[in-house]
């Protein structure tokens, strides 16, 4: 058999020593159970229904069946069920993959098919083995096959084996168990040494079920190792470019926790499939209810940490665990998302930070938020004697003094503090000695330490847990206290007017509807409860909470139909709960699994979204969801990690909240040294739009709606409601529509097959567009040409000084430059041009030569008559005037050198 086996919450394995790879959190170490056999552990298997249901079989001749529980609770002290069937050494045990209360065992020579509900002998026994069996499989259609094998793995109508052929060759062979005659293909593994597992040191490999898999990393398949140190978890994940969605081409449905049917309807012939109405992330479940199993021998005791009752396994109400509805997170392509799914948490730039925080108290106890803040300053508490409480500007921000700062002093150590919601100056703080003090921060902050509060409340009779402002009355307090008593308080007549009753233990967390008029608490007896104070000390509703006691939190979602509740379960893995308000007594309706952390989720709700943000204390993820009212409930939204644990959130009024960011939430966030902003925003295309859709009509929750006097006497109001649009962004909901681009051309144009001849010509179009209109005039062609006189006098003035200065040796360059521009324009007559071929002495051109020649011998009068075109052009093609004064020069500069 194998040595290790996996379920989809634990890990059992047949060794002493064993250090277990955190990617499975909860494991199970047979030498944890209480003498579990005389001899070695042959094999273990888990129940396919039931996570905690685990049969072992042993060298003894027994096979037993074991209730486990978590790692740290203690386990039971003998085994549910235990069974000697008498037919020796037993090897393999293997639960039926539909059927409930159904094992298979490999005995010596006689593999058995045994129902847990009969225990006096087998259903069957199977004969005609002529060896040991070293490993089986169940087929899923229900149909057992014992096989001469080393390893065998049974899908559908095929069997995969494993094994040994002549020269210790290795084989894996594909059988048809319709026709067993012969093998359907093989393929040879060689002959090294081994029974096709990795190492020698290997003692086990189980495959992890599909439940437990990592979907959101396309894992697919995920394989435990065990080692003689330790479990390797080896994980094999199909690369994809996104991740953050479900990729429902990776993972079909797969089969459930739900068996088909009983032991005794497969005996008799039933042939039924495990349904498949599965997702990996939200359950929509009733409470689990795990079955136990009827032995005469066993007490009907409950031991600590565990649960047993006397209905048989075999049974299908005993049988059935959780039932789950499938997913519709955001990562599911089949279900509805949030336009939020994409949501960003970013720290804002550090200009904003508060730094240089020294002496934090990080152990708050757990009722206790950690630290709070309003729209101008955040107060928190400091590990000094005292119960010091230390105010910070939010217009301030920047490294703090290494000298002391000025506090608020309590004078005892501080249980819960939150600020009024209508008053940005008054902080109420309770402390261990069941007293609520009210202080007055002034103007501009703390210039000096608080001694004197400036009202104390006092009535209960023990330490105070938490405290909570009414939403809507100005000066109504709550309070829940370690006597079991929640208290209202009327702050401006500074006096108790209200006792709720009812809780058995305590209280984890509160939270008003937001209309006011219910009370919701938590509590550590497993209840949630509903108030309505103004008519009755005891609950008006109450119905079944988290199991687990380490924490929890309430908070009223989708317009107060539904309360959110953040806790643990039996296991102690966070999870949300989400309850109808109007029928507490009916259970959850929905759960979402968070993850295995010690602190409690502490969520934050925004109305105007549906967007919970939730984190707790020592965390490094801020886990965001939207609540919807309708299946199903829960979708996932992208998370945000900070760099480094932090002690908690605090979320600031949705008008501190940069609308032109799109930015739907804005929180501080404390960590060891700092506070520091996180802006939460949607990313949009249109910013330069108001997006209407994120940001409908906010309540005006920091004005008091009515006096606290008033919603005692039956009154009841509600806030008023602002835009939060600026004045200069028009809504996205008006803004002008683009006219629809098609992307790709007609298939008309595709379908068109076009001639060479029309390729050319659209070639030949093409290059003439790149290349531009030809004909276009030149740049010298705009030049303006200079006056006539002012040409003909300069023009003189140019050949006098040249026939005074260079004489005959200017007229023999010429006459040189002259001879060989005419010889180079012989060369070109062929080509029809006239001239522009250059002489290798100046560049001078042919006509250009001439035209000095003939210019020499020609009075004033007479060039101006005969070279009048010279006179209106600057082209060189005809000597114009600028052109010509510099090949003149060029030819004097040349004669002047010889």
């Amino acid at each position: 058999g194998n040595h290790i086996k996996v379920s989809s919450k634990l890990v059992a394995f047949n060794t002493e020593q064993a250090d277990v790879s955190p990617k499975l959190i909860f494991f199970v170490v047979l030498s944890f159970l209480p003498r579990p056999f005389l001899d070695v552990v042959t094999d273990l298997d888990f129940s396919p229904f039931d996570d905690r249901l685990l049969a072992t079989c042993s060298a003894d001749e027994t096979m037993k069946l074991w209730r486990v529980c978590d790692p740290e609770q203690e386990q039971p002290s003998e085994a549910e069920l235990t069974l000697s069937p008498g037919q020796g050494r037993l090897e393999l045990v293997l639960f039926h993959p539909t059927s409930s209360g159904l094992l298979a065992l490999g005995a010596n020579k006689c593999p058995l098919i045994w129902d847990t509900s009969r225990q006096d002998a087998p259903l069957a026994a199977i004969v005609c083995v002529a060896h040991v069996c070293s490993s089986a499989r169940v087929c899923p259609t229900a149909c057992f096959l014992p096989f001469i094998c080393v390893s065998l793995c049974v899908y559908s109508i095929h069997a995969l084996v494993v094994l040994y052929v002549q020269m210790r060759s290795r084989e894996v062979r594909l059988w048809d168990h319709r026709k067993l005659n012969s093998s359907v293909g093989s393929v040879s593994l060689g002959t090294s040494s081994g029974h096709c597992m990795t190492d020698t040191s290997t003692r086990g490999v189980a495959m992890v079920p599909k439940l437990a898999l990592d979907v959101m990393s396309c894992e697919v398949v995920r394989v435990l190792q065990l080692t003689d140190s330790c479990i390797v978890p080896i994980s094999y994940q199909v690369p994809r470019k996104v991740c953050q969605e479900f990729h429902a081409d990776l993972y079909p449905d797969t089969v459930g926790t739900t068996p088909a049917m009983s032991a005794e309807e497969w005996w008799k012939g039933g042939n039924k499939q495990v349904r498949t109405p599965y997702s990996h992330f939200i359950t929509l479940h009733p409470k689990e209810s795990y079955p136990s199993l009827s032995c005469h021998s066993v007490p009907q005791e409950s031991t600590r940490g565990c649960s047993t009752s006397s209905s048989p396994l075999s049974t299908a109400s005993s049988s059935a665990a959780p039932s789950r509805s499938p997913s519709t997170t955001s990562g599911l392509s089949s279900g509805p998302s949030s336009k939020f799914r994409h949501i960003q948490g970013a720290v804002m730039h550090k200009d904003t930070h508060i730094t240089n925080l020294r002496g934090l108290n990080l152990t708050t106890p757990g009722e206790c938020d950690g630290f709070c803040a309003n729209a101008r300053r955040v107060a928190v508490p400091l590990a000094i004697a005292g119960g010091q409480i230390a105010v910070f500007e939010l217009s301030q921000p920047g490294k703090l003094p290494d000298t002391a700062l000025p506090t608020i002093q309590n004078s005892v150590n501080v249980a819960d503090f939150c600020w009024d919601p209508f008053d940005t100056h008054r902080l109420a703080v309770a402390g261990d000695d069941a007293k609520i003090r009210l202080w007055q921060v002034p103007e501009g902050g703390l210039t000096e330490t608080l001694t004197e509060p400036e009202l104390i409340v006092q009535g209960h009779t023990e330490k105070i847990y938490s405290i909570k402002f009414h939403p809507l009355a100005s000066d109504l307090l709550v309070s829940s206290s370690y006597d079991l008593t929640v208290r209202l308080w009327d702050l401006e007549k500074g006096e108790q007017v209200k006792v709720l009753t009812g809780h058995q233990d305590q209280v984890f967390g509160m939270a008003w509807s937001p209309d006011g008029k219910l009370l919701a608490t938590v509590c550590k007896d497993g209840k949630v409860r509903i108030y309505d104070p103004r008519k009755s000390a005891e609950p008006v509703q109450e119905g079944p909470g988290p199991e687990g006691h380490r924490g929890a939190r309430v908070v009223w979602v989708c317009d107060g139909k539904y309360l959110l509740v953040s806790g643990f379960d039996s296991r102690s893995e966070r999870e949300l709960y989400l309850f109808s308000a109007e029928s507490l007594s009916s259970g959850t309706i929905a759960v979402a699994p968070a993850d295995v952390s010690p602190s409690t989720l502490i969520p934050f709700y925004d109305p105007d979204t549906s967007v919970v943000i939730l984190t707790g204390k020592g965390d490094t993820r801020v886990y965001i969801f939207e609540i919807m009212p309708e299946a199903p409930y829960f979708l996932e939204c992208s998370s945000f990690n900070s760099p480094e644990p932090h002690k908690g959130l605090a979320f600031l009024p949705k008008t501190e909240c940069s609308v032109r960011e799109v930015e739907v939430a804005r929180a501080l966030m404390l960590s060891k040294t700092s506070i520091e902003p996180v802006a939460f925003t949607v990313p949009r295309v249109k910013k330069e739009f108001f997006q209407d859709d994120v940001y409908p009509d906010t309540a005006v929750w920091w004005e008091p709606a009515l006096t606290a006097s008033a919603w005692l006497s039956g009154s009841n109001g509600q806030h008023r409601r602002i835009s939060l649009k600026p004045k200069d962004m028009t809504p996205v909901s008006e803004a002008p529509k683009e006219a629809p681009v098609r992307k790709y051309l007609p298939s008309a144009v595709y379908l068109e097959e076009k001639t060479d001849e029309q390729k050319k010509e659209e070639l030949l179009s093409a290059m003439v567009a790149k290349l531009g209109n030809l004909d276009d005039p030149l740049p010298q062609d705009s030049f303006e040409g200079v006056d006539d006189d002012e040409w003909a006098k300069y023009l003189a003035q140019i050949i006098v000084m040249g026939a005074q200065v260079v004489g005959r040796a200017f007229a023999r360059a010429l006459q040189q430059e002259f001879a060989a521009s005419q010889a180079a324009a012989q060369a070109r007559s062929r080509a029809g041009q006239h001239s522009a071929a250059a002489t290798s002495i100046s560049g001078m051109s042919l006509q250009e030569a001439q035209q000095i020649l003939n210019i020499t011998t020609l009075t004033p009068e007479e060039i101006q008559k005969n070279y009048e075109h010279l006179y209106k052009v600057n082209d060189k093609e005809v000597g114009g005037s600028f052109y010509l004064q510099s090949k003149v020069i060029a030819v004097m500069l040349t004669a002047t050198s010889k």
